[in-house]
């Protein structure tokens, strides 16, 4: 098998659960026998101030521990950002980005400085207030980025996030069904994808 490493790029605002998405993913993919990073970049702590986290997915031992500055995937929790921080910085062209809006992919494109690679989108919002009752972003977001990148294949996925889920919320399992029902649909409904 050839040596494959996947970088990926989380912008949101503290709050939104991009730190905790990032280690969700880490955690999944850990359990998949994968070499993983999953860790924040922290400006000031505050909620809603932009905060960046980021993965490494490999199926090597990593040595390499700085930030990420030119991922395949960009994940945008909150599309406010697109106007404020420079989300596609070292994107790679062959890589993708993954934006929580109600708008389509070609909607959105005008509002990322000329990026040219895949852009996909996700009403990460609308179908986390539906099931979950709140604005919880990202389980969708995890899920979406699942979809698009193919680090994980979807069934371990979605079993790997149902015992997780089992351990986050042993006090409260009652959360897990609605969360699991998030991220199932959230798999369906990644637009951009031919």
């Amino acid at each position: 098998m050839d040596n494959k490493l996947v970088e990926i790029r989380w912008h949101g605002r503290g709050g939104q659960g991009a730190k905790t998405a990032s280690l969700l993913l880490a955690e999944v993919a850990f359990n998949t026998g994968m070499y993983i990073q999953g860790f924040p970049e922290y400006g000031p702590e505050r909620m809603g101030a932009p905060i960046t986290a980021y993965n490494r997915l490999a199926n090597f031992p990593l040595r390499v521990h700085s930030n990420i500055y030119e991922p395949e995937y960009v994940v945008v929790v909150d599309e406010t950002l697109l106007k404020s921080v420079p989300c596609t910085r070292g994107l790679k062209k062959e890589g993708a980005i993954i934006i929580n809006t109600k708008k389509t992919p070609e909607e959105i494109r005008p509002e990322l400085n000329g990026y040219e690679g895949k852009v996909y989108t996700i009403d990460a919002k609308g179908i986390s207030e539906e099931i979950l009752g709140a604005n919880f972003p990202n389980t969708p977001m995890l899920a979406a980025v699942v979809k698009i990148s193919g680090v994980l294949e979807e069934k371990q996925f979605v079993e790997d996030m149902e015992n997780s889920y089992k351990h986050k919320f042993a006090n409260k399992p009652h959360v897990i069904p609605k969360n699991m029902e998030a991220l199932k649909r959230s798999l369906q409904e990644v637009k951009g994808i031919e």
